[in-house]
């Protein structure tokens, strides 16, 4: 959570799923994945708080680690030896060029270097080493080159190669790795270089079972090499807008195809088309892509389909009635679609689905009703619809549902009241300004909710009375601003809390850190725009397993927080100011 509760009309979110300004390619030296403690760290149990004690293997490796610079060689080793020597180092972030060569010839199995920094083409005559004793590696983030990977052949039992973000890596490359017949994943997210010519390389990949290409805006045309690929279960496609509906030809004889994503292409209905011969397909991403309710006709002969994203693609009521030959349906994102209450008739015989995202939809009171029968829907998106507290009561009977999200709805208390009757709801977001303690004390039947979500709310001291029935509470936010200390006090007992926002509430000072002290379980805590100051941070020393924490337009300086991360929160691998 942002130093501001976050608001769905005020985010900006990225196409690769993470908020903008933080690049994922050049995020790796900064990654939370290497910010973890060393291999000598005790293990806490959860129950009594006690460290258990390390075995006498981890004892070594932990010397051994700690003295790394006296070792030229680990090959006499046993290789499972080596091979968590390797892991430990890595996840220290203490491995360098210099003490990689220590690894050389010693039969490792498995090089992750996902996003390490400086991995480049001086470590891969090491990691080459290996030869037929590697089975995957992952250099995602790396600036290795096409040079680097001319002796890969000589791994020909890799199973698993990950080049994620390595935008030296071109066609060139790719011939490299066409021999390894072995190879069951292969993964180039974010490649500009990759073209449909070199992607003639992948032709021999004959055991590949999972590809992914997202981002890789050259490909067009490629697709053609992938006929052969008859052992394929998963392809990503996604964003990248070059692939039309040509490319999807190909695809037709790769029968054994159960996930596909191409969202954000060129594929309109027609490409769908040659989808209909694909009976083990399970899930189909195809958001934002200019596909109407004429591609449901080639869908509804995939009897398997379980997972269908149609999100921000150009569908309106007119050809939905096919929704209803969807019967094995159990996810279906409909999302910013123009579509209607007229729709929903449609959907009232998918009694097998499970999650529903109806999110900026025209839906109202009415059109709820033909989702009374959905009875295992766990999840339920609503946000930014026109449902008001009357169409609440078509839901009491959905007993399973775990998530409802009713943001930006026109939700008031007065319709909470209709809830009452779901007493296994996990999640309830009600991120609307109209709820108050009212409401709240309308919602306390819901003894069994795990995530409560109250952006923008108008609760007081007083309100949180209600919240001590929520036992079981592990994530809740209040971001509205009328919380003092005071009410922190009926927040203190919520034992199961694993994330707390309590950001906006510009009156909570440090004795808020005092009562909070007690919620050993937390992993994230944000209490931006308070009054909290640095000398209230030591009352955060008991809260071992907080890993995120946030204290933006407060009086706690970065460097107050780097001390209790250095010196008594080692989990912490997220926190602001910083």
């Amino acid at each position: 959570m942002g130093g501001a509760c976050s608001r769905k009309q005020g985010q900006q979110v990225n196409e690769e799923g993470g908020y903008r300004g933080v690049s994922r390619r050049y995020s790796r030296n900064g990654s939370s994945k290497w910010l973890g403690a060393s291999f000598y760290r005790a293990a806490v149990d959860g129950k009594e708080g006690k460290a258990t004690c390390p075995s006498l293997l981890e004892l070594c490796i932990y010397e051994i680690c700690e003295k790394i610079d006296q070792y030229g060689s680990f090959s006499m080793l046993p290789r499972d030896i080596s091979q968590q020597i390797f892991n430990e180092l890595v996840f220290s972030q203490r491995l360098i060029g210099t003490y990689l060569e220590a690894f050389r010839d010693c039969a490792l199995q498995d090089i992750d270097l996902g996003e390490y920094p400086e991995v480049d083409d001086s470590w891969m005559e090491v990691i080459l080493s290996q030869g037929s004793s590697l089975l995957s590696a992952d250099l995602s983030g790396s600036d290795i080159t096409d040079r680097a990977l001319f002796h890969i052949k000589d791994c020909e039992n890799i199973q698993a190669l990950n080049f994620n973000f390595c935008d030296q890596i071109s066609d060139s490359g790719l011939d490299s790795i066409s021999g390894l017949s072995n190879l069951t994943t292969l993964s180039f997210k974010r490649n500009n270089n990759i073209t449909a010519e070199g992607m003639s390389a992948l032709s021999g990949l004959v055991n590949l079972l999972k590809l992914d290409l997202e981002r890789c805006p050259g490909i067009h045309g490629g697709l053609v090499h992938l006929r052969g690929l008859s052992k394929l279960e998963a392809l990503n496609l996604n964003c990248c807008n070059c692939i039309t509906d040509a490319d999807m030809e190909p695809l037709s004889e790769l029968t054994n195809l159960k996930e596909l994503q191409v969202s954000s292409s060129k594929v309109t209905d027609c490409g769908v088309a040659f989808l209909k011969g694909l009976h083990k397909l399970a899930l189909l991403n195809m958001e934002r892509c200019p596909v109407t309710a004429a591609c449901l006709d080639s869908l509804s002969a995939i009897m398997g389909l379980l997972y269908l994203n149609l999100s921000r693609c150009k569908l309106t009521g007119n050809g939905c009635d096919k929704f209803s030959r969807l019967k094995a349906l159990k996810v279906l994102n409909l999302g910013f679609n123009d579509v209607s209450d007229a729709v929903l008739v449609h959907l009232n015989g998918l009694i097998n689905l499970e999650s529903l995202n109806l999110d900026s939809c025209r839906i109202r009171d009415d059109g709820l009703v033909n989702l009374a029968g959905l009875h295992r829907l766990k999840c339920l998106e609503l946000s930014d619809t026109e449902i008001g507290s009357n169409g609440l009561r078509h839901l009491s009977g959905l007993v399973n549902l775990k998530s409802l999200n009713l943001s930006f709805t026109v939700i008031t208390d007065g319709g909470l009241g209709n809830l009452s009757g779901l007493s296994t709801l996990r999640s309830l977001n009600l991120d609307v300004r109209q709820i108050t303690d009212t409401g709240l004390a309308a919602l306390t039947s819901l003894t069994g909710l795990t995530h409560l979500d109250l952006f923008c709310a108008k609760i007081t001291d007083a309100g949180t009375n209600y919240l001590r029935k929520f036992t079981n509470l592990q994530s809740l936010e209040i971001c509205g601003g009328g919380l003092t200390d005071a009410g922190v006090t009926n927040i203190k007992d919520l034992q199961s809390l694993v994330l707390l926002n309590l950001s906006q509430n510009n009156h909570l000072t440090d004795a808020s850190l005092e009562l909070i002290a007690g919620l050993t379980q937390l992993v994230s805590l944000n209490l931006s725009n308070s009054q909290v100051t640095s000398k209230g941070l030591q009352h955060l020393k008991p809260l071992k397993k907080l890993k995120s924490l946030s204290l933006e337009s407060t009086k706690v300086s970065a460097n107050d927080i780097k001390r209790l991360h250095e010196y008594d929160l080692p989990n912490l691998v997220s926190f602001r100011p910083e």
